[in-house]
């Protein structure tokens, strides 16, 4: 995704990783396996471990092995435009008696990650958020 947006690396704190909400806020999760006898990596190992795998992925693509997102017909959803979506989605699904905020049970998490997951472009987030819209009209008739 670096050819068309901005890419961040997120690391959690050395103590106790990343939060909940900070978790939510990212795209993706990576794992690093390690001994089970030491079941985390310091920061630093973290990193360096990243930087090599990033290296390697780099490499490959020279040689064409990873398919181009620059090549896609409509841009990417920005991170902005993906939240409105995660918004409307939860909105639409309480409308509808889909979801209870008051006994969440992860679904909204779920669901964030399931959507995250796509890789949607822009036409896409479009499209079901008309999908919503309509559902949203017939429900509030």
């Amino acid at each position: 995704e670096s050819e068309t947006h901005d890419v961040a690396l997120l690391f959690g704190r050395e103590d106790r990783g990343l939060t909940n909400d900070e978790l939510q806020k990212c795209n993706y999760h990576v794992h690093i396996p390690s001994n089970p006898e030491y079941s985390s990596l310091n920061l630093a190992t973290a990193v360096q471990v990243l930087a090599y795998e990033i290296r390697m992925a780099s490499l490959s693509d020279e040689e064409g092995n990873l398919p181009s997102l620059a090549e896609w017909d409509q841009p990417p959803v920005t991170a902005d435009d993906l939240e409105y979506f995660h918004e409307h989605l939860a909105k639409t699904m309480e409308e509808i008696g889909f979801y209870d905020p008051e006994n969440p049970k992860q679904l909204l998490t779920r669901m964030r990650r399931l959507f995250n997951r796509t890789r949607m472009d822009q036409m896409e987030v479009s499209i079901l958020r008309g999908l919503l819209t309509r559902v949203q009209r017939i429900i509030n008739k």
